[in-house]
C-alpha cells in the first residue's frame, strides 16, 4: 500500500515571498506561513500557539505568489512534506530542512489585505484558486456553475432545467 504525504494549511505569510529562477528557467518562491491555534495550558488558561512553516512554490504558482501576496496575506495551501539535506560549507556538518512543497494555493481575504495590488479575484468573493497542476482557465467552470445557478443548462451538461415539483426525484 502506498503512503500518504499531504499537508493542508491555512495561515498568514510571515514575510514577503522570495522569488528566484532555476537555471532551467523554472520559477521558485520561498515563503513562511504562520498558523495559530488556541489551546489550554497546564493551568487551564487559553493561549495562542503559533507554528511556523517553510513553504516552497514552483512555476506559475511561485510567480503568482510573488506578484500578489505580501507579508500578512492569508493563504490556504496544499502540498507535501519534503526534507532536503546538504553539507554545511563552514562546519562540514550535514544539515536538514523540512518544508512544504506547495502544489495548490488559494488566496484568502480581500485583495487589499496583505496583497500586492489587484490580484484578479472577486472583491467580495475573497478567494482565487491557483493550481500549478491544472494550468487551464477556470473561467469556463465558473461560467458553467453560474449558468446552472441562474436556472439554465450549463454547456449541454444535462439538457433543459425544469423547476417543476413533479419532476423532483424525492
Amino acid at each position: 500500500m502506498a503512503g500518504v504525504n499531504k499537508v493542508i494549511l491555512v495561515g498568514h505569510l510571515g514575510r514577503d515571498p522570495e522569488l528566484r529562477y532555476a537555471q532551467s528557467g523554472t520559477a521558485i518562491a520561498n515563503a513562511t506561513l504562520a498558523t495559530t491555534e488556541r489551546r489550554k495550558d497546564r493551568d487551564g488558561n487559553w493561549g495562542d500557539h503559533t507554528e511556523w512553516h517553510r513553504l516552497v512554490f514552483f512555476g506559475k504558482t511561485a510567480e503568482t505568489l510573488a506578484r500578489f501576496c505580501k507579508k500578512g496575506k492569508q493563504l490556504y495551501v496544499e502540498g507535501s512534506l519534503q526534507t532536503r539535506d546538504w553539507e554545511d560549507k563552514e562546519s562540514g556538518q550535514k544539515r536538514y530542512m523540512t518544508e512544504v512543497r506547495v502544489n495548490q494555493m488559494v488566496m484568502l481575504g480581500r485583495a487589499g489585505e496583505g496583497g500586492g495590488g489587484d490580484w484578479g479575484g472577486s472583491q467580495e468573493g475573497g478567494a482565487e484558486d491557483y493550481d500549478q497542476d491544472r494550468p487551464q482557465s477556470r473561467g469556463k467552470e465558473r461560467a458553467n456553475a453560474a449558468g446552472a445557478a441562474a436556472g439554465g443548462a450549463a454547456d449541454d451538461a444535462g439538457g433543459a432545467y425544469s423547476d417543476d415539483e413533479d419532476d423532483l426525484p424525492f
